[in-house]
């Protein structure tokens, strides 16, 4: 009889425990989490700070920052800084910004579609060597060759030319689209080329028809990074571009301390805010896609 009551006390103990044990286990879980939203929100602070006083700053009058703090809120939306910024100059330097941005991409996704497939798709003698020239393009630092590229340039009359930046912009973002596009071109099932090369159809064909399509998701992921990249250039357009008719975007904010190094800062916030805030609309809608695409790339079909 003592051993039965015996036993029963240790079930009971036993299952007090038990539930003693889930009750603390919310808590322990919640406690355990706190570092992690404390420095989730820390992180969220230092990168969405700095773009909302930039905002902010954009609606500020003149008068406003010669007497007022710097984290002090607008008096209102004072639009007339976004008006004059972009009559002011920001206009010509988005059209310039356009006209050497998107015929870069558009030779940059060309040369490394047709590089890729012949590396990859077309197996030849020497294609792994090819490759390894390629991304050996990606280990150049841009600083070691700005003085030999501005010579070159000079001596063919491409300085103060949307050309020179063009060159650039396509050379430097081409290794890295073929190491990128050859990943796609690895997860392209090696039947289906071979079932249209079967049914007659040419090596032109097979690419346009067949593989391109089969890595169209690539050719966005790509088209993306390089835009971003691009876009946001201040080095080579600096070094190969002086005349501000041609000026881009990043460069262009640079036209906007006045004579004896005044600045208007309404307006330079502004111009400021037309330079960071389309990308950032672009990459939030964007970015699931990039990475979805980044992330197909890297596994080997």
């Amino acid at each position: 009889m003592s051993q039965t009551l015996t036993g029963r006390r240790d079930e009971a103990k036993t299952s007090f425990g038990e539930l003693e044990a889930k009750r603390r286990g919310p808590a322990r879980n919640l406690l355990a989490r706190i570092p992690i939203w404390v420095l989730i929100g820390l992180l969220l602070v230092i990168e969405v700070y700095p773009l909302l006083w930039l905002l902010l700053s954009s609606f500020k009058t003149t008068g406003e920052f010669s007497t007022g703090v710097f984290w002090s809120l607008p008096a209102g939306l004072n639009w007339q800084n976004y008006v004059l910024a972009w009559t002011s100059g920001m206009s010509t330097y988005f059209l310039n910004s356009i006209l050497a941005v998107f015929p870069s991409l558009f030779l940059v996704l060309l040369l490394s579609l047709a590089a890729s497939f012949g590396l990859e798709v077309m197996k030849w003698r020497g294609n792994n060597i090819v490759l390894l020239a390629f991304l050996a393009g990606i280990m150049i630092p841009a600083q070691l060759v700005l003085l030999p590229l501005f010579t070159i340039y000079f001596q063919a009359g491409l300085i103060n030319t949307r050309w020179a930046l063009i060159i650039t912009y396509t050379a430097f973002t081409l290794p890295l689209s073929v190491f990128l596009m050859a990943g796609f071109f690895k997860g392209v099932p090696r039947g289906v080329i071979e079932a249209a090369v079967l049914d007659g159809a040419s090596m032109y064909q097979v690419f346009f028809r067949v593989a391109v399509p089969m890595v169209a998701n690539g050719l966005v992921t790509i088209a993306l990074v390089n835009f971003f990249f691009l876009w946001n250039d201040l080095l080579f357009s600096l070094t190969f571009i002086s005349s501000d008719n041609l000026r881009t975007i990043q460069t262009g904010l640079l036209n906007f301390t006045g004579q004896y190094g005044q600045v208007d800062w309404g307006p330079t916030f502004a111009a400021a805010s037309l330079a960071v805030f389309p990308t950032l609309i672009v990459y939030l809608i964007l970015n699931q896609q990039v990475i979805k695409g980044l992330t197909a790339g890297s596994v080997k079909g």
